[in-house]
């Protein structure tokens, strides 16, 4: 909340700037702050951070069930089926950042690299669906009088571990006093261990329609056989993948002594999906670092 209230207060500010040049037009008029500090320079240190994870296993079994079932008439009816669905964890990082800042008057812009290890953030789901029944499948043509119905059964697993990423972001502060409040934003980068695997069961039962001197239909069913290609098990993985994501958030420093400084943040992360799992993480960081 402390970081938020921060935030709107800077908004607040900038809005009642003065129109001149650049600068002017940046600089803060609020009459109560303390003596401007300069921010500027190169900076660096280290952090420590609470890492939250949301894995999005929904569709992670989709690649391999449409493998299972290509050129069948399954194709189709099998190739939406969701097994798996979400999963969180957390855990503990720590890391480190360098940056550079530019101030004029108030305001402080600057770029900023952050490396953060996750200590192997994981988070696994498992599930089972079916049997499901699917009775003449489009491209199906059995012989007049018959019908056939097939039955399709997943069980599937997926496990996505973020191992460390690095962040390249883009800052924009307002110097208040001993307090510079920030808003960031830019491009990360991390490195990502997926494995998924499912095992289908697939049987298939021709059942025989006929009709009796009353005109009433009957069915007979025949006997339920194992489809021997559409019956096995197959697992896929990537590790160390690097994959590419966005981040933004909001945070907070406080000059301690001279160069000496603290930081406060939290900071959203989301990456492109990796076999079909979608990762975002959410972190509340805090820091010491130096400015040169």
């Amino acid at each position: 909340m402390r970081v938020v209230l921060l935030a709107m207060a800077m908004l607040g500010m900038i809005v009642q700037a003065h129109a001149a040049d650049m600068p002017d037009f940046l600089r803060g008029s609020f009459s109560g702050a303390a003596p401007t500090v300069n921010w500027s320079g190169w900076y660096a240190g280290g952090t420590v951070a609470y890492n939250s994870s949301a894995q999005d296993f929904s569709g992670s079994l989709s690649g391999l069930t449409n493998f299972i079932y290509r050129d069948t008439t399954l194709e189709g009816p099998t190739s939406s089926l969701t097994a798996l669905g979400k999963a969180t964890t957390q855990g503990t990082g720590f890391g480190g950042f360098i940056g550079r800042n530019w101030q004029w008057e108030d305001v402080v812009l600057g770029i900023e690299a952050n490396y953060n290890y996750m200590s192997r953030l994981s988070a696994y789901s498992s599930s089972s669906l079916g049997p499901l029944l699917i009775t003449n499948p489009p491209g199906e043509n059995p012989p007049a009088g018959t019908s056939d119905t097939y039955s399709v059964k997943l069980v599937g697993s997926a496990v996505a571990t973020l191992q460390d990423m690095i962040t390249f972001r883009g800052r924009a502060g307002y110097a208040w006093g001993d307090i510079m409040p920030y808003m960031f934003g830019g491009l990360a980068v991390g490195r990502m261990d997926v494995e998924r695997s499912v095992t289908t069961t697939t049987t298939k039962r021709v059942d025989t329609i006929t009709t009796d001197a009353f005109g009433n239909t009957i069915t007979t069913f025949g006997p339920t056989l194992t489809v021997p290609s559409l019956t096995t098990t197959m697992s896929q993985g990537r590790t160390n993948n690097f994959v590419a994501g966005w981040t933004a958030g909001l945070g907070f420093e406080f000059r301690i002594w001279q160069g000496l400084f603290a930081r406060a943040e939290y900071e959203h992360v989301g990456f492109s999906p990796v076999e079909n799992v979608r990762v975002t993480v959410d972190t509340a960081r805090a820091g010491l670092g130096y400015r040169f």
